[in-house]
C-alpha cells in the first residue's frame, strides 16, 4: 500500500507544480491594473476639470462664458461615462486625491 502511495503523491506535486507554471506563463506579466489606460484618461480628464472648478470656484454652469461653458459639461460627460461607470469607486476617488494633491504641489 506504501509503495502505491508515495508515486501517487509525487504524481499529484508534479501535476500541480506544472498547472501552476502553465498558468503563470499564459496570463500576461506587464498588467498592474486592467483599468490602468482609463485610469490615465480619467486623471487627464480630472486635472482639467478641477483646473475649470478653480478658475470659477463659486459659478454655476450658467453664469460661465459659453466656451468656458461648453468645455465644463464636455469634460464631466467625459468624467461621467468614461470614469464613474467604469472604474471601482475606491479608484475614481483615488484618482480625485491623486489629481488635487499633484496640482497643490506643483507636479
Amino acid at each position: 500500500m506504501g509503495s502505491v502511495l508515495l508515486p501517487a503523491i509525487g504524481i499529484a506535486v508534479a501535476a500541480a507544480l506544472f498547472g501552476s507554471l502553465v498558468f503563470q506563463y499564459t496570463t500576461p506579466q506587464n498588467e498592474i491594473s486592467p483599468f490602468l489606460e482609463t485610469e490615465k484618461k480619467c486623471e487627464k480628464i480630472a486635472l482639467e476639470g478641477y483646473k475649470m472648478h478653480l478658475k470659477y470656484p463659486d459659478s454655476s454652469p450658467d453664469e460661465l462664458p459659453e466656451y468656458d461653458r461648453n468645455t465644463l459639461l464636455s469634460l464631466d460627460e467625459l468624467w461621467i461615462n468614461d470614469c464613474v461607470n467604469r472604474l471601482p469607486a475606491a479608484t475614481v476617488f483615488d484618482i480625485i486625491q491623486r489629481v488635487e494633491l499633484d496640482y497643490f504641489s506643483g507636479e
